[in-house]
């Protein structure tokens, strides 16, 4: 069984008699006495693909999905589908871009990690790894002699994804970042 305060980015639970995976939430603590912590969370359907957004109290209980995963590969995206392959069985699926959502901007060519997830045989999601590798294709220049106060800059990736980075990063760059919440990690080796 997992609490509201288990629900995080990827987690599958049973919501309505459904699968669902979380895709967003926010947690608030109402300032009235005694009041309960709220956690917003929006999900998406499994089967469906419907996306709901609901708000649960602190202490709800949920069952957890009753999902399979077998490690699975990234082989290319056509422009509005991405293509996959089960490295267990080598059957290929694919997903649109906007079944996958803000998981497509962590894909590329020779990603690690990735988990095909399964309900009854047939693949209802994609599970990233915690963390990717991107190159940095747009930045600000670098700021020379910036101050001891934390300064982050916007930097573009190269699947389009928008991080938050120090001021000593230039294009051309790779970086580490976090596919639970888009932060940057740390400089990645080539």
């Amino acid at each position: 069984m997992l609490e509201t305060n288990q629900l995080k980015k990827g987690v599958c639970f049973v919501f309505k008699n459904a699968p669902m995976i979380v895709q967003h939430t926010t947690t608030s603590t109402p300032t009235a006495r005694g009041g309960n912590t709220i956690t917003k969370a929006k999900m998406r359907n499994l089967l469906t693909g419907q996306i709901l957004n609901e708000s649960f109290r602190s202490g709800e209980k949920f069952e957890e999905a009753d999902l399979e995963h077998h490690d699975c590969g990234f082989m290319y995206s056509d422009g509005s589908d991405y293509h996959f392959i089960d490295n267990v069985s080598f059957e290929q699926f694919s997903f649109t871009g906007e079944a996958l959502g803000d998981d497509a901007l962590y894909l590329k060519d020779g990603i690690e990690g990735l988990q095909a997830m399964f309900i009854d045989g047939v693949v209802v999601s994609i599970q990233l790894p915690l963390s990717v590798d991107l190159r940095v294709t747009e930045c600000d220049p670098v700021i020379k002699g910036a101050t001891a106060k934390a300064q982050l800059k916007s930097a573009i990736c190269e699947t389009g994804l928008e991080v938050q980075v120090p001021p000593y990063l230039a294009p051309g760059e790779m970086i580490r970042v976090d596919t639970r919440d888009g932060h940057f990690i740390e400089r990645a080796k080539e």
